[in-house]
């Protein structure tokens, strides 16, 4: 059952007074003449209208018309006459004659004369015969009457416009007609709006209500004054519709990243930097990669060709990490057993991973130490639904006397427990580290295990050329297979596409899994 004294409450000013001219004028009824009935701006009265369209209380049939106004050639040809017009009358008083003649005998000019003829034929007022123009029976007739498209050029030139919706059918037609031919008419299309009652807004007339000023705000001089207490409110639906806002939010890759940072700050690990663009020393040959190795090879890692090369550290470390690729140095391992080329080393490559961070760190600080490191890295893989060539990863370091591979199996079951998951560790290889393990979490809607990233002890060779003593647990770990599991996405490309969609129907934040 209809609340009436709840919506007559809730009615603004302006919302009233378009109820009750729509009481008073007579059926259709348009913005434009409740304007002249309440004195209301039509921008008041279409605001009013819609919303007492979405309460139920008028409805609004909308339509386009199409008003037509003559053009400076129009208002000239109403007088004159169309060009075909001015040559039938010329044919009725000359006789045939050569097209030739045309222009010179009817005053009009080259353009004129060619538009003229060829509406003669259209209209088989005349025919053409060996360059001979001749009146037609037709033509004979349309002497004695003029066309629907010249009335109707007739009626614009003297009421100045004219609605399409107004005209009989013949001066539609004409309309059609004289709207082929350019310049004689300014054809605009307006929008109508007829109002009228519905059931639910008669009700409400019929209950009636009265038309008084309103107060939206109360300001301070109206509580010092005591005004308030005579003031009339309006009343506010709660329920009513409102828009919806699309709030600034960071982006959800970006927002699992800083959670990643917090969760390592609050471990007690210091971040560090380092720059995109390595060189394979770095990148490679200080974590112990032979220069043979296949992810050296140009189809899987991004070199770059300026700067070509890149500057090297002391001639001391470089000695180093060669005698420890040729024979293992003071490692007590054989190496790779080659020659190591200072040539290879000096390449510019886009680094493939974070770990080269890790050795930079470890040269520049002694342990014991706890260091995380996030940022992208480039490798030449095909684009798919779960490979990108660019991509972040977080990478981390502890270094002290007694850390052992039980402490970084503890850091990393810690680390994913803060971000919700269980995790489980199997065996690994990787080229820097000895004991290796893969990290794997569990998706109970998926009832499966997922690799998400790989953790290590470093091996001799690595720390041995940096001058480090103690024991160094290192892990690497992806982020954005991470954030598609966390944002429930199944395409890695949706990470980074401007699917605004997509963005805004994400929480502005993330509580993670319980």
């Amino acid at each position: 059952m209809m609340d009436v004294e709840r919506i007559i409450d809730e009615l603004h000013l302006y919302e009233k007074k378009v109820l009750k001219a729509l009481e008073k004028l007579e059926p259709p009824v348009s913005p434009d003449d409740i304007v002249k009935s309440q004195n209301m701006d039509i921008k008041a009265v279409m605001s009013a209208i819609g919303s007492l369209e979405s309460k139920g209380l008028v409805s609004v049939h909308k339509s386009v018309d199409k008003l037509l106004k003559p053009t400076r050639t129009g208002r000239e040809y109403a007088t004159k006459g169309l060009p075909e017009r001015r040559i039938l009358q010329l044919l009725s008083k000359e006789g045939p004659l050569k097209v030739s003649d045309i222009m010179e005998k009817s005053g009009l000019d080259k353009t004129e004369a060619k538009v003229g003829i060829g509406w003669l034929m259209r209209k088989k007022w005349a025919t053409i015969k060996d360059n001979i123009l001749r009146i037609t029976s037709e033509g004979e007739k349309s002497l004695e009457r003029l066309g629907f498209d010249e009335i109707l050029l007739q009626k614009l030139a003297e009421k100045g416009r004219i609605r399409v919706s107004s005209l009989s059918d013949e001066l539609k037609e004409a309309f059609k007609l004289l709207n082929q031919r350019k310049g004689l008419l300014e054809v605009k299309k307006v929008k109508e709006h007829r109002i009228s009652l519905t059931d639910k807004g008669r009700a409400i007339l019929e209950r009636g209500f009265e038309i008084r000023e309103e107060a939206t705000q109360l300001t301070h001089e109206d509580l010092k004054t005591g005004r308030w207490r005579k003031l009339y409110y309006r009343g506010y639906d709660i329920h009513a519709e409102y828009p919806i806002i699309f709030p600034g939010k960071m982006h959800p890759l970006k927002r699992i990243i800083e959670e990643i940072r917090d969760i390592f700050l609050k471990m007690g690990f210091t971040e560090a930097r380092g720059p995109i663009i390595e060189s394979a020393f770095w990148n490679f040959d200080c974590l112990f990669q032979p220069q043979d190795h296949a992810a050296r090879e140009m189809q899987d890692t991004f070199y770059v060709k300026n700067p070509p090369e890149t500057k090297l550290p002391s001639e001391s470390l470089v000695d180093k990490v060669r005698t420890v690729h040729e024979c293992g140095g003071l490692t007590g391992s054989e190496g790779w057993q080659y020659k190591w080329d200072v040539e290879i080393a000096k390449k510019s490559v886009l680094r493939t991973h974070t770990t080269c961070v890790s050795a930079r760190f470890l040269l520049e600080n002694k342990p014991p130490l706890k260091m995380f490191s996030v940022g992208r890295v480039f490798r030449r893989e095909t684009i798919t639904y779960k490979h990108l060539p660019e991509f972040h990863q977080v990478e981390g370091i502890v270094a002290a006397e007694n850390v052992t591979f039980k402490n970084l199996l503890g850091i990393l079951r810690e680390f994913y427990r803060r971000l919700g998951f269980k995790v489980r560790f199997r065996p690994a290889y990787f080229p820097y580290t000895y004991l290796s393990t893969e990290c794997e979490i569990y998706l109970p809607e998926k009832e499966t295990w997922i690799e998400l990233g790989g953790a290590g002890m470093f091996r001799p060779e690595v720390l041995e050329p940096l001058q480090v003593e103690t024991p160094v647990a290192a892990f690497g770990l992806g982020i954005e297979r991470l954030a598609m599991i966390r944002l429930g996405i199944e395409d890695i490309r949706m990470l980074y596409q401007s699917n605004l969609g997509w963005l805004r129907s994400l929480p502005v934040c993330h509580r993670g899994r319980s």
